[in-house]
């Protein structure tokens, strides 16, 4: 059966969807932003603070369900440029020591507020 997840430690869904969903055996996340979460967007930092802020949200949301970076089988990034790959390479590594998930990264024409990067992912719960 099929239940939201929330998070004060991430930012609050600001439209018609969860920041998660669970059958209780995978965890789907809502795609993240670098917004803090009070809700400050970090559309005028470097992509690398950026790609920080928007993981710990991703990580905040897995916590809250007693989950972690560990547990991810699945990241999609979404990149408003495709020139930034370097840079997120290279800070998203730094939260994967040993078998990191799959992953997946597009240059997309635009993301909400502004960003230069979103992420959504998939864990297991088992």
């Amino acid at each position: 059966m099929k239940r939201t997840v929330e998070t004060d430690d991430a930012p609050a869904a600001v439209g018609a969807y969860s920041q998660a969903t669970t059958d209780d055996s995978l965890l789907f996340t809502a795609g993240q932003i670098p917004a803090t979460p009070d809700g400050d967007i970090l559309s005028d930092e470097p992509i690398d603070v950026q790609t920080e802020q928007a993981l710990d949200n991703v990580l905040a949301i897995l916590e809250a369900e007693g989950a972690s970076a560990d547990d991810l089988l699945k990241v999609t990034i979404f990149l408003d440029d495709i020139d930034d790959f370097e840079v997120v390479n290279e800070t998203y590594a730094t939260y994967f020591e040993d078998e990191p998930p799959a992953r997946s990264a597009f240059e997309v024409a635009a993301l909400p507020k502004g960003v230069g990067i979103e992420i959504e992912a998939v864990a297991s719960l088992e």
